[in-house]
C-alpha cells in the first residue's frame, strides 16, 4: 500500500513539472497535464480533475493508485486504521490462525484480493476457478436461479446454494458446488440484433464476445439439488466492481438520488421494484430492511451522535451498491457484508454461518465427512458425545454437523459448541475505515483537445443521461450499525464529486443478459487506470467487454436498449471522433 495523502498546491506540482526542462540543443521533453491540475481547461472546470472532490481524491496515477486512502482518512487521524484493515483485504483467510481467521466452513473465495485484482474490477477468465493457482483475479460470482421460463435472465435464487454460491471448503466438506464441473464457454455474436453492423463507415471492425454456463447436478453437493423435482436451472455470472470511491457514493444524499429517480422516470422505464412511477417515490424494496430487534441494535451518526435504528431514514437505507444493487449503506452492505459471506468469517454483528440447509444436510449424510472427523477425533469441533456416554458414534457426529452447519442453528450458544466470533469488533472497524477511505485517482490528460472534445460528444449523443457526471455529498451522517460505539470512519462532507453514473438500474437487453436484465449503471470515474492497476481493462457486469469500444456497443445490441439512440450515434462517428469518446471515458 502506497500512502499518498493529501492534495499537493498546485504550484508546487507546476515547479516539479517544470523543473525536468532543458536548456540548449537538448529537446524539449513532451508536455505532461501536471501544470494544469486544478485549472480550468477548455470545457472542463478546475473541479473536475478532483473527481471525489478534495476530500476523496488521491494525485498518484501511477500502478498502485487504487490502493491510497483518501485525503479525509489522514485529515481525520485515521491512517493507522485505515492500514491494518487493508491488511484484512489483501491477506488470505486462514483456518485458525490469527488475526486472519476463521475461514469457511464453506467459502467463495479464500481472500477479498483474489476477487478485486489490484483494487479494481474483476478479471475476464477463460474458466471458472475459484480455487488453485489460478484463482487470482477471478472476479466472478454465480448466479443460479430458477427461470420463470425457459431461456430467461429472470426468476429466484435457488435456496439450496447460498445467494453468493461456494464452490470452496474447509477438509473434510465438500463445496456446495464443484467448479471441476462448472463449463464456462465464450461464444461470438455473428449479428447485432439491433441491425447495427459490426463494421464502422471507415472499415474498423469490432467483435463481441458473450459467456454461457453450465452446471450439471453432479456438481451440486446439497440434498435436495436445484434440479429436484424435475426444476429448471439456470446461470448467469456478475463480476466484482472496483472498490475506490466507494465512501463517496455512500456520502450521496438519498434525496438527491431520489429526484434523479423522479427526472428520468419522465422519460425512461424505470425498474418498478426500485421506482413506483404512480407514487413518484420509491418502492419499498428500495431500501435495505434488515434491521430486525436484536440484530443490529443502535448506531451512532458521523459526529458521534447516538441514533436509534428506527430514525434512520425512517430505518431504511438506499440500494446503491452491485450491478444488481442489492445492498445499501457500505456499514451494513456492499463489502462489510462481502468480508462475511465470501470467507464465511463471522464477527459480532454476523454471529451465523453463511451456509444452507440443504448443504448441511447433504454433509451430515455423506460418509467420507462422517469418518474423517471420526478419525480425527476430539480435535473436531464436529465430535461430540451428545449422550455423554464415552462414546462418538456415526450418528452422533451427524447430528454434531447438522446442528452446526444449519443456518437456522448455528448460532454460537448452540448446545453443541460454544465459541467466540472470529473478527472482532476492532478489526472489523478498521476494515471499514480502509474500505471507506479508499481514495479516486485523480483525472488526467483533461487539458488534451481530444479529451475535450470526447467530452462534447459524449455529452451530445445523450451517454450523460444515465452517466450522470457529478454529485454533491450532504453532510455525511452515516448510519453505523456495526461500529460499536462512538468510532467514526472517514466523512466527505459538502464534496463535489465525478462519478458518471446515476446510481440507477436500466436494461441494455444484451446476448445472456444480467440475472434480473436490470443493471445499474457503473461509475466511469478511474477506470482508465484499470489496466496498470489490475493487468486488465475489461468492463461490464461480466466482463465481457475486453475495451471500451466493445462496452459502448454492447449498449446498443438490441433496439429496446435504453442506451440504443447514444450507441446508434457513436456507430456513425468518425474513427477520430471514435477515438475521442475512449480517451475521454479513459482519462476521468
Amino acid at each position: 500500500m502506497k500512502k499518498i495523502s493529501g492534495l499537493l498546491p498546485v504550484v508546487a506540482l507546476s515547479f516539479l513539472a517544470l523543473a525536468c526542462d532543458r536548456s540548449g540543443d537538448e529537446p524539449e521533453p513532451k508536455e505532461t497535464d501536471a501544470k494544469y491540475i486544478g485549472q480550468a481547461v477548455g470545457n472542463f472546470t478546475a473541479e473536475e480533475w478532483y473527481p471525489g472532490g478534495m476530500l476523496g481524491t488521491t494525485l498518484n496515477v501511477a500502478d498502485d493508485s487504487y490502493e491510497n486512502e483518501a485525503p479525509a482518512v489522514t485529515e481525520q487521524g485515521l491512517s493507522r486504521a485505515f492500514v491494518h484493515g487493508e491488511m484484512f483485504f489483501e491477506r488470505n483467510v486462514t483456518l485458525n490462525t490469527a488475526p486472519f481467521k476463521g475461514l469457511g466452513p464453506a467459502s467463495v473465495r479464500k481472500s477479498c484480493l483474489d476477487c478485486h485484482p489490484g483494487y479494481g474490477h474483476g478479471q475476464w477468465q477463460d474458466s471458472y476457478v475459484a480455487n488453485g493457482s489460478r484463482s487470482y483475479g477471478n472476479g466472478y460470482l454465480l448466479v443460479v436461479y430458477h427461470p420463470v421460463e425457459p431461456g430467461s435472465n429472470d426468476g429466484p435464487y435457488v435456496s439450496e446454494v447460498t445467494g453468493m454460491p461456494q464452490t470452496m471448503a474447509v477438509d473434510p466438506f465438500l463445496p456446495p458446488i464443484d467448479e471441476s464441473q462448472i463449463k464456462m464457454t465464450w461464444n461470438i455474436v455473428p449479428a447485432m440484433e439491433s441491425g447495427l453492423p459490426m463494421q464502422f463507415p471507415d472499415g474498423e471492425t469490432y467483435s463481441l464476445i458473450y459467456p454461457e454456463l453450465t452446471i450439471p447436478e453432479s456438481a451440486f453437493n446439497t440434498d435436495p439439488t436445484p434440479y429436484s423435482d424435475g426444476r429448471q436451472v439456470a446461470f448467469r455470472l456478475e463480476s466484482t466492481i472496483g472498490i475506490p470511491g466507494s465512501g463517496l457514493i455512500d456520502a450521496i444524499p438519498q434525496d438527491s438520488i431520489k429526484a434523479q429517480y423522479a427526472k428520468e422516470s419522465r422519460f425512461a422505464e424505470l425498474n418498478p421494484a426500485f421506482w413506483d412511477k404512480a407514487a413518484g417515490d420509491f418502492a419499498a424494496s428500495a431500501f435495505y430492511h434488515n434491521w430486525q430487534k436484536g440484530e443490529y441494535g443502535d448506531g451512532y451518526d458521523a459526529d458521534g451522535n447516538f441514533v436509534p435504528r428506527d430514525s434512520y431514514n425512517g430505518g431504511k437505507a438506499l440500494k446503491r451498491f452491485t450491478y444488481a444493487m442489492t445492498r445499501a449503506s457500505l456499514q451494513d452492505g456492499a463489502g462489510a457484508n462481502a468480508i462475511w459471506n465470501i470467507t464465511n468469517v463471522s464477527r459480532p454483528d454476523r454471529p451465523f454461518l453463511y451456509t444452507t440447509a440443504a448443504w448441511a444436510k447433504k454433509m451430515s449424510e455423506t460418509p467420507s465427512v462422517i469418518a474423517s472427523i471420526k478419525a480425527e477425533g476430539e480435535r473436531s469441533p464436529y465430535y461430540v458425545d451428545v449422550n455423554g456416554d464415552g462414546t462418538v458414534t456415526d450418528e452422533e457426529i451427524s447430528e454434531a454437523v447438522l446442528a452446526l452447519l444449519s443456518p437456522s442453528t448455528n448460532q454460537f450458544d448452540n448446545a453443541y459448541h460454544n465459541f467466540e466470533p472470529e473478527m472482532d469488533p476492532d478489526e472489523f472497524y478498521d476494515f471499514m475505515v480502509w474500505h471507506r477511505g479508499l481514495a479516486v485517482p485523480r483525472a488526467r490528460n483533461l487539458n488534451d483537445a481530444a479529451v475535450q472534445k470526447g467530452k462534447k460528444l459524449f455529452t451530445d449523443m445523450g451517454c450523460a443521461s444515465c452517466h450522470r457526471p457529478s454529485w454533491t455529498t450532504g453532510d455525511d451522517n452515516y448510519w453505523a450499525p456495526a461500529m460499536n460505539g462512538t468510532k467514526l470512519l472517514p466523512r466527505y462532507k459538502n464534496q463535489k464529486i465525478w462519478p458518471y453514473s446515476d446510481f440507477i438500474q436500466h436494461r441494455l437487453w444484451m446476448k445472456n443478459d444480467i440475472h434480473g436484465t436490470w443493471c445499474r449503471t457503473t461509475p466511469l470515474w478511474g477506470r482508465g487506470l484499470s489496466k496498470q492497476n489490475t493487468g486488465r481493462g475489461d468492463r461490464l457486469h461480466d466482463c465481457r467487454a475486453r475495451n471500451v469500444i466493445e462496452a459502448i456497443m454492447w449498449h446498443g445490441f438490441s433496439k429496446k436498449s435504453d442506451a440504443y439512440p447514444s450507441v446508434e450515434k457513436f456507430s456513425r462517428l468518425s474513427k477520430e471522433d471514435r477515438d475521442a469518446v475512449v480517451k475521454f471515458i479513459e482519462s476521468i
